[in-house]
């Protein structure tokens, strides 16, 4: 497998003066997954846990449930790497249907939709959770997150998205140069070892935009707490899905935009602050 990250000569500006050294940066690749022969997207990505990265993609996208996932084989190529999936039968055949509807070329986020409806159509609510978070326990689990991105502890240049459970912990954490692809990393490990989502909550060091909210609810996670802020229309998609939506964690507290209900605190006098 290729290297995550390579030290590049750099000269630095510090106090004044010129010093030459070396930089660790992230490496991002042309990353092809591909169903059945057929390329279906090509993104930059991090070459690493690729084969989550599959697996997630497919069920993020609709494409694929874990159980309509044959085979997955991380192939590389000259300069880049083909992420070969196969399916099973009727997962293929949607895929076929799909693939004759497609207007054009697809990438990053919204991947393979034809029209703006598509893309701001309806989301499937996730399934009911009995899932309950103090607010100590959510800046405590957002506190974890940097004890595990040896990536960007290394670069300052890569996301991150992680999986809490309260009674367990962090689970799982996967990076990458691209946060939809760090999620869809996440997505596909958490299948692949059988982890329950409706149990945790996923965890992500960016902002929040309405793919990532699709993401989250293809998953079924019902409470996604970033770094970040999310977007109005994030907003909005996370009400309907019935997704607890957490942002802007601080060492002190965080927002939170939608369902309340899912957060335990004590009793307050709940106050009102404008933002200039």
């Amino acid at each position: 497998m290729m290297r995550t990250h390579r030290a590049l000569p750099r000269r630095q500006w510090r106090a004044g003066r010129w010093q030459e050294g070396a930089r660790p940066l992230p490496e991002e690749v042309p990353v092809a997954l591909s169903y059945d022969g057929t390329t279906q997207a090509v993104m930059m990505a991090t070459p690493a846990d690729l084969e989550d990265f599959g697996r997630g993609f497919s069920l993020t996208e609709g494409i694929a449930a874990p159980d309509e996932i044959a085979e997955i084989s991380v192939v590389p190529q000259a300069g880049g790497i083909d992420v070969q999936i196969s399916l099973v039968r009727p997962a293929a055949a949607r895929l076929e249907q799909r693939r004759r509807h497609m207007a054009g070329p697809v990438g990053c986020g919204l991947c393979g939709l034809d029209s703006i409806e598509a893309a701001l159509g309806e989301i499937r609510p996730v399934p009911p959770s009995a899932l309950r978070l103090s607010a100590t326990v959510i800046v405590r689990a957002m506190g974890l997150l940097p004890h595990g991105q040896s990536l960007h502890e290394a670069t300052r240049a890569a996301h991150a998205a992680a999986f809490f459970r309260p009674d367990r912990g962090l689970i799982a954490l996967r990076e990458d140069v691209g946060r939809h692809n760090a999620l869809d990393k996440l997505t596909g490990a958490l299948a692949r070892a059988g982890e329950d989502a409706q149990a945790g909550a996923v965890l992500i060091t960016s902002r929040v935009s309405i793919d990532m909210v699709q993401k989250a609810a293809a998953l079924g996670a019902p409470v996604l707490i970033a770094a970040s802020a999310p977007t109005a229309h994030a907003v909005r998609m996370a009400e309907d899905a019935g997704i607890t939506l957490i942002g802007l964690v601080r060492g002190d507290g965080f927002d939170c935009f939608t369902h309340p209900g899912r957060i335990d605190s004590p009793d307050a006098p709940l106050e009102t602050a404008d933002v200039a």
